[in-house]
């Protein structure tokens, strides 16, 4: 059963002001494989004309792949820096939103609906409880026939052994798949897609073998069911 709305905790805003700000971020808006196998696996999902959330944008970087591909895209994030880069990374072809996700009802303070919503590390930044309080708002601010694109880091990955050094004070709990695909089904919503992702860096990788297990990020493609 879903809890009802209310008040969450979100992550300290300084923290990823700061993270934001330092001159080590550049390493994320390369194109690393790990991008390289996001952008393959929501390819199917993204067509122009359609819109297109950015939900906790960081960098910018998925925004501004949704801008080249001719969607209607909106950066959403809480962190100011963030947004500041994000707007940079499109050019300023996409909508910014200073917004926080665990808002009663996100719908009646954003007008726009979406055909796809996609989110990279942001959830493994929030309890269970806040997490179901931000699908709710997604499943509110889909169009009808939209689809929900998450990615999460993965609990078993060699990357959570040294993430702590590259993330000094932010917080996260990875999850395990079937954490992930619990999580949508208790908002009784259909998986479209499923797996793990970028099981070695490089352009070998047994994702479709190994990603479940071993891989950096773990994803679910998930609509509502008609």
């Amino acid at each position: 059963m879903i809890p009802e709305m209310t008040k969450g905790t979100l992550p300290h805003v300084n923290h990823w002001n700061r993270f934001w700000k330092a001159d080590a971020t550049e390493r994320f808006t390369k194109v690393s494989w790990s991008k390289r196998r996001i952008l393959q696996t929501i390819q199917p999902f993204v067509h122009q004309g359609k819109r297109a959330l950015d939900a906790g944008c960081g960098s910018g970087f998925f925004s501004r792949y949704f801008c080249d591909a001719g969607m209607k895209t909106v950066s959403l994030d809480y962190s100011d820096q963030a947004l500041q880069i994000a707007e940079k990374a499109t050019s300023g072809q996409s909508k910014l939103l200073k917004k926080n996700l665990l808002s009663s009802d996100l719908s009646k303070e954003i007008e726009e609906r979406f055909d796809l919503i996609f989110s990279d590390g942001l959830l493994e930044h929030f309890s269970r409880e806040d997490q179901d309080r931000i699908y709710a708002n997604f499943i509110n601010l889909l169009s009808p026939g939209g689809v929900i694109a998450t990615f999460v880091p993965n609990r078993w990955s060699p990357w959570e052994l040294i993430r702590p050094f590259y993330m000094p004070g932010i917080e996260e709990t990875p999850f395990v798949l079937s954490g992930l695909i619990d999580l949508h089904r208790r908002h009784h919503l259909s998986i479209l897609a499923q797996g793990g992702l970028n099981t070695f860096p490089f352009a070998f990788s047994p994702d479709k073998l190994m990603g479940s297990w071993w891989g950096m990020l773990l994803y679910a493609i998930g609509k509502k069911i008609d």
